[in-house]
């Protein structure tokens, strides 16, 4: 990501992670638009599984790409933060009670779930896109 115009173009995400063992915690940040991410398959999903109904953990590292809806996402110590189509969340939080979700917006959650090896590189870069 040396040239300059790659550092512009980026997407805006949101990091789930582990802050110790166990507690939930967010980032803001970006992922940059032309780098190319490893992925085996994809799948995509509308309705809500009963374990996503309640507080949990991410079942796996994965991408997730809101098509349609907008939530509310509530991690360990009661922060929020909002996700909507054009935000990617990377879901990393895999231990621990996780995190929870409420839609704000609409009647429905379209999304696009992403799963990417453990061992990878997510290349989520924290702070502000540029």
């Amino acid at each position: 990501m040396n040239n300059p115009s790659e550092l512009q173009s980026t997407i805006k995400a949101i990091r789930l992670y582990n802050s110790n063992e166990s507690d939930c915690a967010f980032e803001s940040g970006f992922l940059p638009a032309k780098v190319k991410l490893a992925a085996e398959y994809f799948f995509c999903q509308k309705n809500v599984e009963d374990y996503q109904k309640t507080a949990h953990p991410a079942p796996r590292r994965q991408y997730v790409v809101t098509l349609k809806g907008k939530l509310r996402f509530k991690v360990t110590n009661g922060d929020t933060f909002v996700l909507e189509p054009g935000i990617i969340l990377i879901a990393e939080d895999l231990f621990g009670p996780g995190h929870s979700w409420e839609l704000i917006e609409g009647d429905e959650w379209e999304r696009i779930y992403i799963p990417f090896d453990i061992k990878s590189d997510s290349n989520f870069i924290a702070g502000d896109s540029k």
